[in-house]
């Protein structure tokens, strides 16, 4: 009995033991995918549209593993007229934000983000018809390997679009339920004027099934007559 007892015993133990190294894996893999140390996510707006003279924000907001060490973040700014073109670098950080005066921006570009919530956004004034174009977001967080990269693509416009107007959707809309009520308000008539067809042409099957009846009552209650009168008739 004692050395069952001990082998069920050392069998539970192992049992844990498998159990909770399965479950430190099961962690470890979790940890891994949810926190990958070779790339970061940078989360923008891919397309954008500013109206000409207006202010805008262009938004980029990065997610990493790794909190931010200000000594070794990185990030930059650049644009580019199309993908082909030279990228022009206008905001950079290093050890602090610094926002490269140059020719095309001058002073419109302000530093709008928060590094601490890990938001490295900026805000164009006075938006010109030259403003439209590529806007890359770069970001380096050690010990991420990989930088992650935003793109953004601007559309400057003189005039905002018109909204859409539903009205034709409206009357479309309006033309084919009336369409439909019509269909199935015919098919309603159809199929009403055939039932009471079909009850007329029943009633009056009835009726010649009656009156044949009747007609040939009569005869037999005449046969009857005769047939019964003819022994008379000889005495």
């Amino acid at each position: 009995m004692v050395v069952v007892a001990r082998s069920l015993q050392t069998r539970r133990r192992s049992c844990c033991w498998a159990a909770a190294r399965s479950m430190l894996l099961m962690l470890g893999v979790l940890a891994m995918k949810g926190c990958p140390a070779s790339s970061m996510d940078v989360v923008v707006t891919h397309k954008m549209n500013a109206l000409n003279g207006t202010t805008i924000r262009l938004s980029c907001i990065f997610n990493s593993c790794y909190k931010v060490d200000n000594s070794k973040f990185a990030m930059n700014w650049t644009y580019q007229e199309t993908f082909n073109d030279t990228e022009e670098m206008f905001m950079t950080y290093k050890q602090r934000m610094t926002v490269l005066r140059t020719e095309k921006f001058g002073d419109r570009v302000v530093f709008s983000g928060n590094l601490e919530k890990n938001d490295v956004s900026f805000t164009i004034s006075d938006v010109q018809l030259t403003d439209d174009g590529i806007y890359n977001c770069y970001v380096r967080n050690p010990p991420d390997r990989q930088q992650g990269k935003g793109i953004i693509k601007l559309n400057v416009l003189t005039e905002l679009p018109p909204p859409r107007d539903s009205t034709i959707a409206v009357v479309v809309g309006a033309s084919v339920g009336g369409i439909l009520a019509l269909l199935i308000l015919s098919m309603v008539v159809v199929k009403c004027v055939r039932r009471r067809r079909k009850q007329e042409l029943i009633s009056d099957e009835q009726k010649i099934e009656e009156e044949g009846k009747t007609e040939g009552d009569g005869g037999t209650e005449e046969g009857t007559k005769h047939a019964y009168s003819l022994p008379e008739d000889k005495y």
